[in-house]
């Protein structure tokens, strides 16, 4: 389980570097389809990886209703550090056409698996 919140962290780093998106959109998404984490869990988790300064004060509410997993939390926020200046970098030499596309695309993607998951 350690690898798949690093990698995680790993793919939002990328696509946090490259489309400027968080948590919201593909951290909870992955932990709720691939984690199988329960809503509020995943919520909180992401909030703990986005910790300082993002959610700071949010993932203190959950941590305290004990929907926070630090050790997943911290897995993220490394991935997170690693993938987004690899994501940065690649964005640089990105069309933006194609990017444009690619990140439409990944939101649908996701929109279908919440929705029918």
């Amino acid at each position: 389980m350690s690898l798949l919140y690093l990698l995680i962290g790993l793919a939002a780093g990328l696509l946090s570097g490259l489309f400027g998106i968080g948590g919201g959109i593909l951290i909870v998404p992955a932990l709720l389809l691939v984690a199988r984490m329960p809503l509020a869990t995943a919520t909180g988790t992401s909030l703990g990886a986005l910790l300082l300064p993002v959610g700071a004060l949010g993932a203190w509410q959950y941590y305290r209703n004990g929907h926070v997993d630090v050790r997943a939390s911290l897995l993220i926020a490394l991935g997170l550090l690693l993938g987004a200046y690899f994501g940065a970098r690649v964005a640089q030499d990105l069309d933006p056409t194609l990017a444009r596309r690619a990140f439409a695309g990944f939101l649908l993607v996701v929109s279908v698996r919440i929705w029918f998951g």
